[in-house]
């Protein structure tokens, strides 16, 4: 039986080769794309209508609202606190009264109608919105004021251990407060990822 050359050796792998780097290629499609799933159902995009009105009506990320969402409801609108907060964004009677009076002072709304998620979307991202502001577009800081309460971040501002330039917060001293901060931030971070959004001006972190 005559052997065969090295070349004919190396001829013959040269196929194989080709259809291993295939397979693998392949494999790293379809890798990326169920990755690409999985991270859009752990993070997704719900009342995309809403989100989207009420971030370009207030100047906000639209990231930053799934954010709040999926923090605070995991985008569940009939939800309810045992601190009394209602719907996807978990506003409290006390808050929705004040946005009330800022955004629909002239409109029949009750607090039932945070139930509602157009309704409460829109008293959400004003709120967001708000403390955005009133904090120098530090996500961190808002985020803060949004949970804790805007009087409770003014009174750490006052504190140089807590805050360096009395505008935004440098250290978080409460461990609710503290662990809420770092949902709002990281989820925020991956839904930038994931759907690829521009930047926002918005600090995470001082």
């Amino acid at each position: 039986m005559p052997r065969q050359s090295k070349k004919q050796k190396r001829s013959a792998w040269v196929p194989v080769t080709a259809v291993l780097l295939a397979l693998a290629l392949a494999g790293t499609v379809l890798f990326s794309a169920f990755r690409e799933k999985i991270d859009r159902w752990e993070y997704p995009q719900r009342y995309e209508a809403y989100v989207e009105y009420y971030a370009g009506k207030y100047g906000i990320d639209p990231m930053i609202l799934y954010a709040f969402i999926r923090t605070e409801s995991n985008f569940d609108p009939a939800v309810d606190s045992d601190a009394g907060a209602r719907g996807l964004m978990q506003i409290t009677e006390v808050t929705f009264d004040w946005i009330k009076t800022k955004i629909a002072p002239t409109e029949a709304l009750t607090f039932d109608d945070l139930y509602d998620p157009e309704t409460n979307i829109r008293f959400g991202t004003y709120f967001v919105s708000y403390c955005l502001k009133r904090y120098d577009n530090h996500l961190a800081t808002a985020a803060a004021a949004y949970h804790n309460g805007v009087g409770a971040v003014d009174t750490l501002l006052a504190e140089a251990q807590y805050s360096s330039d009395g505008i935004t917060l440098d250290r978080y001293p409460y461990p609710q407060m503290r662990q809420y901060v770092k949902k709002i931030t990281e989820s925020y971070q991956r839904y930038s990822e994931i759907y690829q959004a521009t930047p926002h001006n918005s600090r995470l972190t001082a």
